[in-house]
């Protein structure tokens, strides 16, 4: 069964992004590359709400189209199957993304069953909510980054249950950041 993995660059206070969506207090260094890089080898499809999809659109709207960087997420996003979860959208202007309007919770069991690498999902909100406290998340991961934003966009909202998990790796990061990563411990 494919493997679903939630997470990101969180505030020590648990925060994915400040109040307005801020993410100017993210470091970014070899080490997070690296991480990345090798993370990004083993999946081949994204899962986003429509909050994150919107920013994720609008930075590469930002990024422009003949720059280095566009044109590697570009070669990248080839590769993946993008599905983006939304109850109020009607369309999406990516041709690449699919948009889901029906259960999540029924699509990701089905898309876990199915063939493929891993699923990566982004953001946080109601989609990660859903998929965590109807058990699909496999597992967490997170750089920890040294500050204290005091509100923001949370990294996990109330799944409806405990969640427990067992670290599987905790090393420190350039910038005073730390990358813990937890496997899930599902119910037998």
């Amino acid at each position: 069964m494919r493997t679903v993995t939630y997470g990101g660059a969180v505030s020590l206070d648990g925060f994915l992004a400040g109040v307005d969506g801020s993410i100017d207090w993210l470091h970014f260094s070899k080490d997070v590359q690296e991480v990345m890089t090798n993370y990004w080898k083993d999946v081949d499809t994204i899962l986003m709400g429509r909050k994150t999809y919107e920013v994720a659109a609008a930075q590469g709207r930002a990024a422009g189209k003949n720059t280095k960087k566009a044109k590697q997420r570009a070669s990248r996003k080839a590769a993946m199957r993008t599905y983006v979860f939304s109850r109020t959208l009607k369309s999406l202007d990516e041709p690449d993304v699919e948009l889901v309007a029906g259960n999540a919770v029924e699509f990701v069991r089905e898309l876990k069953r199915g063939p493929g690498k891993g699923i990566c999902l982004m953001g946080g909100g109601e989609l990660a909510q859903s998929l965590l406290g109807a058990g699909l998340v496999d597992q967490i991961g997170l750089n920890i980054h040294p500050i204290l934003l005091g509100s923001g966009i949370p990294t996990f909202r109330d799944p409806g249950h405990r969640v427990k998990l067992t670290l599987t790796e905790c090393r420190r990061l350039e910038g005073g950041c730390v990358l813990a990563s937890y496997r899930v411990l599902h119910p037998e």
